[in-house]
Formats: C-alpha cells, sequence, structure tokens
C-alpha cells in the first residue's frame, strides 16, 4: 500500500458511561460508522440498551481510499476495544453517495448492478455491493462502498457476521421507528459533514430520500427548497425536524429560519437509553450512528 505520510487521525467526541465493563463485551453491539475522513463508533449494551460508549474521529490529510485504510489500520491497532473480537455483535455503515432505493417487491438480487447504474457508475476494482433490507418499509436499498476496506473489517472479527449497512438505512431506520411519527407529512434532514440528508415521511411510511454535496451554506436552503416544491410544501407551517452538525447559533440553522416556519431539532432513538454521561451531548447529534444499532 501507499505511504500515508502526513495522513493521520484525531479524536474530536468521546462520552463513556460509567457502567462500561470491559468484561461485559460479549453483551455489547459494536456499531461502527466509516465516511470518507471520519469514524465513529457506538457501544450498546444488548441487555437493556443502553448507549455507553461514543467516540468520534476526523481523519486527516486522507487523500485516498489507500490512505484511508492504513489511517484506520493504526487507529484499529492502537485502541483498546477496536481488535477485541467477542462482541455480542458487529454492525458497519457505510457513508456512500452511490445507492439505490428499490421496492421490495420488485427487488431481484441478480440485479443490483443494475439499481445502482441507474444513479451512479460502479468502479469494480474498488467497490463492492451490498444491500440492506427495511423490513419496516418494505424497501431495499442497495448501495456500493469499498470492498477493501469491509474485507479488512470482516477479517478483524472472523468469529463474528458483520452486518453491512448504509448510511441512509440507519437513517430510515431511525427515524420511521421514532415516536415522533404522526399522521402528516415531516420533512427531516441531517447535516453531516458536507452532506445533508433529507427525507419526506407520512405515517411510519418513507416517501422520499436524498442526499446532497454541500459546497456552500446556501445551498442547504436550497436543497431542501427543491423537496418542498416538488411535495408541494408549505414553507410556513411545514414541520422540519433538524439533526446533525447544527446549533441554534449555528449560521446553517439562522438560514433555515429565514424561509421555513416550522422548524426545530430531533431527539434521540427513543429506543436507547442514556445516563447522566451524556447530558453534555444535544439531543440531536449522531442520530445516525445511534440508528445503527436499531438496524436489524
Amino acid at each position: 500500500m501507499e505511504a500515508i505520510h502526513s495522513a493521520t487521525y484525531k479524536l474530536v467526541k468521546r462520552i463513556k458511561d460509567s457502567d462500561f465493563d470491559v468484561d461485559q463485551l460479549h453483551n455489547y453491539c459494536l456499531s461502527m460508522q466509516i465516511g470518507i475522513r471520519d469514524f465513529q463508533l457506538c457501544i450498546t449494551d444488548t441487555r437493556n440498551h443502553t448507549c455507553l460508549l461514543i467516540e468520534d474521529y476526523i481523519l486527516q490529510d486522507v487523500k485516498t481510499i489507500n490512505a484511508r485504510l492504513q489511517v484506520l489500520a493504526k487507529l484499529f491497532e492502537n485502541h483498546h476495544l477496536l481488535m477485541a473480537g467477542f462482541w455480542h455483535s458487529i454492525k458497519l455503515s457505510l457513508k456512500s453517495h452511490k445507492f439505490s432505493l428499490v421496492p421490495a417487491t420488485h427487488f431481484v438480487e441478480e440485479s443490483v448492478r443494475d439499481y445502482l447504474l441507474l444513479n451512479c457508475t460502479i468502479n469494480d476494482s474498488v467497490e463492492g455491493e451490498y444491500t440492506y433490507r427495511h423490513s419496516s418499509s418494505n424497501v431495499v436499498n442497495a448501495f456500493a462502498g469499498d470492498k477493501r476496506l469491509v474485507s479488512w473489517i470482516n477479517s478483524l472479527y472472523p468469529n463474528k457476521e458483520i452486518e453491512v449497512i448504509h448510511q441512509g438505512s440507519t437513517l430510515i431506520e431511525g427515524i420511521l421507528k421514532s415516536n415522533t411519527q404522526n399522521d402528516s407529512k415531516v420533512v427531516y434532514s441531517i447535516l453531516d459533514r458536507g452532506i445533508m440528508h433529507i427525507f419526506v415521511s407520512e405515517n411510519h411510511k418513507l416517501h422520499y430520500y436524498n442526499q446532497f454535496s454541500i459546497k456552500e451554506a446556501k445551498d442547504y436552503v436550497k436543497y431542501i427548497m427543491l423537496v418542498f416544491k416538488e411535495f408541494n410544501l408549505s414553507q410556513r407551517t411545514q414541520k422540519v425536524v433538524l439533526w446533525g452538525n447544527v446549533t441554534q447559533n449555528s449560521e446553517h440553522y439562522k438560514m433555515f429560519s429565514k424561509y421555513i416556519g416550522n422548524i426545530s431539532f430531533g431527539k434521540r432513538p427513543s429506543q436507547l437509553k442514556f445516563n447522566y454521561h451524556f447530558d453534555e451531548l444535544a439531543d440531536h447529534q449522531y442520530f445516525d450512528l445511534l440508528s445503527v444499532y436499531l438496524c436489524d
């Protein structure tokens, strides 16, 4: 593999519950999420669905997929938990813009490539094809991801079957299983690092999902207004729920507030429990990471 040069990683957030017990890993679910330049992990006690640990890392100066894999290998090697093999379960969420949602009634396993080619191109030498079936919404998410990365993760845990999930699927599961669902349409948006995810759902049914690359601040409003226009929604009354890297004092939120009259922050997944250690974390942060645990 090529040299890393200056590529490395930086821990930007870590919250640990004092109830975390390294001797209980066999009762814990390890959830991981990997983007182009970030890595997050969450550990959840499967006996009582309590979140015990969240860590968030930025992968610095990573410009190629080879460099990313090398930096992740270094991160895992230096981590006191990630190399352990006796977890109750392991789930891996991949951030990828290459995906296609297909109605389960029309889904054919042999046609995954055809579904993907409708929306993107696939590099066979680098990318593998994966699927996640949403039992709650009767939809299958076909997506592409770094196959060498997935193979490497699998090699670390040879005695476990790793569930590979698309980030969009974690968000869909988190939203549709949320107790905030009601009979009217709701627009949900998750602001990730340089990516905006937008969903429209109604009565626990998904009507729309897409993600957009954000180049400048005004793109946030541009894309959400496109969705408003497509569904003929009212800027004054339509309910919009936000998650992600945004605060009430941020420019993003102020910009949204100029154009949207009914906007609020989302909550954590209601199926999970959190002790006081997580009080420092805003309820609308890490919704995608926390929702990985809800994927089954």
